[in-house]
């Protein structure tokens, strides 16, 4: 651990300004880091594939990690909560930060061969549900996640946190082309279901998909999944609902979803 009492030290630059735009990983600007956020999301973090470059924290929080702060794979800076908030750009409740490199993509025709279940998402943009979406597929069983066309990066800071440092642990893959992606998941045994509120869709649990090999398609917070994204899955499933609700958070709906194909 390396004691530092000036915001200004460079050693803090994978730091710096985290609240400001061009730093987000998912635009051009910005820096592609990945930033974990509290003890528990800092913990999975040193215990994922991503290359971790250093640490920044408070000493107990810092003291809280592993062996007491000892034999971490990268340099800890210890400072004050005031010069941390200086650095970081606002007041960090949870106390300790860790900045990593990213680690390659998992490729998308291993990672559905060796899948039974996974969730297949359409223009999913919202970082949060995202950061939830992969906490729910990694609390139940889902084994990778595959991004389609329109979805945030799920490695921006706040999808990490909101994750709870789970998705450093979900593989996910791009599938750029999504409705001809399909045909990839077909030819690997899946039956692709199609998460939508439209009346003339199965019921999910009418839908006998538990058991099987499933890729559930899952699409934005607003319209939801494309007619081509729909017409080009296996079936169309819904959740029923009661009257007056015509939808629900995506997290939530895939977290029933995930649970239903179990």
């Amino acid at each position: 651990m390396i004691e530092i009492d000036d915001p200004a030290d460079p050693r803090l630059d994978d730091f710096r300004d985290l609240s400001t735009a061009d730093r987000r990983p998912d635009r051009p600007g910005g820096r592609g880091l990945v930033i974990a956020e509290g003890v528990v999301v800092v913990e999975r973090l040193l215990a994922s594939p991503y290359p971790v470059r250093a640490l920044l924290g408070v000493r107990r929080r810092v003291e809280a990690l592993g062996d007491g702060g000892r034999d971490l794979p990268a340099p800890a800076y210890v400072t004050s909560a005031e010069v941390m908030a200086e650095v970081v750009g606002f007041h960090l409740n949870r106390g300790v930060l860790a900045a990593a490199d990213r680690a390659p993509r998992a490729d998308l025709a291993d990672l559905v061969a060796s899948s039974r279940r996974l969730a297949v998402l359409e223009g999913v943009g919202d970082h949060e549900n995202l950061g939830s979406l992969f906490r729910n597929a990694a609390a139940l069983g889902i084994d990778g996640v595959v991004l389609g066309p329109g979805c945030s990066d799920p490695l921006y800071r706040r999808s990490v946190r909101v994750s709870m440092g789970h998705v450093l642990r979900v593989p996910f893959a791009s599938m750029p082309d999504l409705p001809a992606g399909l045909e990839l998941l077909r030819a690997n045994g899946f039956t692709t279901a199609a998460l939508t509120p439209r009346a003339d869709a199965v019921g999910l649990a009418d839908a006998g998909l538990r058991g099987r090999r499933v890729a559930v398609l899952l699409g934005s917070e607003g319209p939801g999944l494309t007619d081509l994204a729909i017409g080009a899955a296996d079936l169309a499933v819904r959740i029923p609902m009661a009257g007056g609700v015509d939808s629900l958070n995506v997290a939530t709906a895939a977290a029933i979803a995930f649970y239903a194909i179990a």
